[in-house]
């Protein structure tokens, strides 16, 4: 079965591009560019996933695997990412440590040409952002930090929404061909403002899920029918995607779905040592990060975020 769902693609001019991370988002956002018909090499830590996306896609003409990122990068117009943490971004641009003992040999700046654009999707630290920014402007290539909201499902259906920092000019460029994934592709500022954005982003999401936890858990010892107070509720001012998209789930005690919590206190993380340095209060986020440790304690590191409710049950 196909990872990329059906998705009308905008007509644009046919770019050479590379995508560097074939994780549960890489993946079929890598296939939507394919698809939309811009040439695409794929590389992966794990080749066998190179392998079985380029098996996936052979019907796709100009589709390849390269075996560093080096490689992957060479010639290409744009060179998206996804991978999964600050190390391992630095290991596929510069061929840094990954933090495992191993390295990434090649990195994607020393292959990329003049002019080229790199577009991050990873969901990273601000800093990292900048630092990579500045190499890549010394060596004559653009760096645009652009994470994304929407999860595995939003990837699939080619939907995601993209907080991107960095140049005008190359955002200009790289914007259209990243519509192949994405419902909205917005420029917010200068390097790191999209890492920052998607801070904002993860602390609304912290606060929503918890709220959400304590109202479903309060319903059910009141001995209500929560998915019935909840389709009721949902038409109100109570309403938010994570009510729509995860209520009913949480009902069920259901949670192999979306973002794994260990990632989201990967993403926690981020944003309090952000808050650390600009001086922000963040008292629910910080709760709501170690109501997530407890999670984890409790086995719960691959349950998506909407397990919150376990500890309240």
């Amino acid at each position: 079965m196909s990872n990329i769902n059906a998705k009308t693609y905008t007509a644009t001019a046919p770019r050479k591009t590379a995508f560097l991370g074939l994780g549960v988002m890489g993946y079929p956002m890598a296939g939507h560019l394919a698809r939309a018909g811009h040439q695409v090499t794929v590389y992966n830590r794990n080749a066998a996933k190179s392998a079985a996306w380029l098996k996936e896609f052979s019907d796709v003409p100009g589709c390849a695997t390269a075996d560093t990122p080096q490689q992957a990068a060479q010639g290409a117009d744009i060179v998206f990412c996804c991978v999964g943490n600050d190390d391992d971004l630095r290991a596929v641009t510069l061929g840094a440590d990954q933090g495992d003992g191993t390295r990434a040999a090649g990195g994607a700046f020393s292959g990329m040409k003049k002019g080229a654009i790199f577009v991050d999707h990873t969901t990273a630290s601000a800093s990292v952002a900048r630092e990579l920014h500045a190499i890549a402007q010394t060596q004559g290539v653009h760096f645009i930090d652009a994470p994304v909201s929407g999860g595995q499902a939003g990837a699939q259906n080619g939907m995601l929404t993209v907080m991107c920092g960095g140049d005008q000019a190359a955002f200009d460029i790289a914007a259209p061909v990243a519509q192949a994934f994405s419902r909205a592709v917005t420029l917010l500022g200068a390097s790191g403002a999209g890492q920052l954005a998607k801070m904002v982003n993860q602390i609304c999401i912290a606060g929503l899920v918890q709220g959400l936890s304590e109202a479903i858990a309060f319903g059910q010892r009141a001995g209500l029918d929560m998915v019935q107070v909840l389709e009721v509720i949902g038409k109100g001012a109570a309403q938010s995607w994570q009510m729509d998209n995860r209520g009913k789930t949480m009902v069920a005690d259901q949670f192999e779905f979306g973002f794994a919590v260990d990632w989201m206190r990967k993403d926690l993380g981020l944003v309090l040592d952000e808050s650390r340095r600009n001086g922000a209060r963040l008292p629910v986020t910080a709760l709501v990060d170690q109501f997530y440790a407890d999670v984890q304690q409790m086995g719960g590191a691959r349950w998506d975020t909407s397990s919150l409710i376990k500890r309240l049950k």
